[in-house]
């Protein structure tokens, strides 16, 4: 008696997060309001970019690093759009990089172009005499290391940017200045030198100052500069080479195909549960619909997860295999029955056998998911991700779920 209190206990929690979980995966209304879902540019239109990182003049052992770098700034600068759910990834390619940039439901794709492609590429240059001429060393110190930028005025009173590097950039600063004292170094702003103030003494607290003509004459295009720097200064210059747009109607169309898709699928599995099983049937469809509602929330409450095809793909397989534990254990019981076990020792026993070969087929297919998850594109990691707590959760509902509906209405 103790036993079924506590499972009807469990259960009613059960239900009760089952029906939060509902009403929270809802698209509309409390849960629109609370946490609207995240979905990719393959279902609500887009545009995916594709850069081309230019790393000529950065040491091979500072290029993952630049990349990095890179990859944050483009990520800062989208969000100053106001893109929806921006998505930048990292391609390596066997002759460099690339950016790979999702930008999901934007309406303005030309501007978002144009301003990415408008960040400017900073880096500092010793000024250097080869034969009689003049010439640029690169130096390691680059737009990656700047902490801030602000707008400030010269003794007449023209804007200039001031720039503030973090602690590794001002390190550089100094040995930069330290070794150029009485040369000029030149500062260059999008491959042009736009300054080349001589350097009078060793400079530490790692402030530098542009000043001239690229500020320019006015205080809005000094303010827009400073902008852009705060954005982030691209520590190498990048090309757009390449620009796939999905429309926002076909990705609509696509959206409610592969929603009707897993509805059906889904209610075409919870009647062959039924049909084949009965009584048993219904308790795994009950637990089937259980697990579909806390996968959903929770692939809702992961931070930054992007809902796309693939990702709705990885879940709906684990729709079908989410029902696989729970026939090893429907079969387990019936033989189980056949030996002359009553019905309640015999589910028992049924859980408790199958459970070894549950385990083993989950586990391989969770290691697979892994693998996919850290080893492939962003495409496929969306497919991984679901697929892999898909088959979590569906472990947790066919054992513990449905065990507990067995043990609350066969016994009561």
């Amino acid at each position: 008696m103790k036993t079924l209190k506590g499972s009807i206990i469990i259960l009613t929690l059960i239900i009760a997060v089952t029906v939060v979980a509902g009403l929270f995966v809802y698209p509309k209304n409390f849960g629109a309001r609370h946490l609207p879902w995240r979905l990719g540019l393959d279902l609500v239109g887009g545009s995916t970019l594709v850069y081309e990182v230019d790393l000529q003049g950065i040491p091979a052992d500072e290029q993952d690093g630049a990349v990095s770098g890179l990859k944050e700034v483009v990520e800062r600068r989208i969000n100053i759009f106001g893109v929806a759910e921006p998505k930048v990834s990292i391609a390596k390619k066997s002759d460099g990089y690339q950016l790979l940039v999702d930008l999901a439901g934007v309406k303005d794709l030309q501007d978002a172009v144009r301003q990415i492609g408008e960040t400017p590429v900073l880096d500092f240059r010793e000024v250097v005499t080869e034969n009689g001429e003049t010439a640029y060393r690169q130096t390691e110190l680059t737009g990656r290391f700047i902490s801030s930028a602000v707008l400030g005025f010269d003794n007449l009173n023209n804007p200039m940017v001031v720039l503030n590097f973090n602690e590794e950039g001002a390190k550089l600063f100094e040995d930069i200045t330290a070794r150029n004292v009485g040369r000029p170094l030149a500062i260059f702003l999008d491959g042009e030198s736009v300054s080349e103030p001589v350097v009078q003494q060793k400079i530490s607290g790692g402030s530098a100052q542009i000043t001239g003509g690229v500020v320019g004459s006015s205080i809005e295009e000094a303010r827009l500069l400073v902008e852009r720097f705060n954005a982030g200064a691209l520590s190498a210059p990048i090309k757009l080479i390449n620009q796939r747009t999905v429309s926002a109607s076909a990705a609509g169309d696509a959206l409610r195909n592969v929603i009707t898709a897993g509805i059906i699928g889904t209610v075409l599995v919870m009647l062959f549960m039924i049909i084949y099983y009965r009584t048993l049937g219904l308790f795994s469809a009950a637990a089937l619909l259980i697990y579909t509602l806390l996968s959903l929330a929770l692939f809702k409450l992961i931070p930054n997860f992007t809902l796309t095809l693939a990702g709705i793909a990885g879940f709906v397989l684990s729709i079908g295999m989410a029902v696989d534990a729970n026939i090893l254990i429907f079969e387990r019981t019936k033989e189980e029955i056949k030996a002359g076990k009553g019905k309640t020792e015999a589910t028992e026993e049924g859980f408790k056998r199958a459970w070894s070969s549950i385990r083993d087929s989950n586990i391989s297919t969770i290691i697979t998911a892994i693998i996919l998850y850290f080893f492939t594109s962003s495409f496929v990691k969306g497919f991984a991700l679901t697929l892999g707590l898909g088959v979590l959760v569906s472990m947790f509902s066919a054992i513990f779920v449905t065990r507990t509906m067995l043990r609350v209405f066969e016994r009561s």
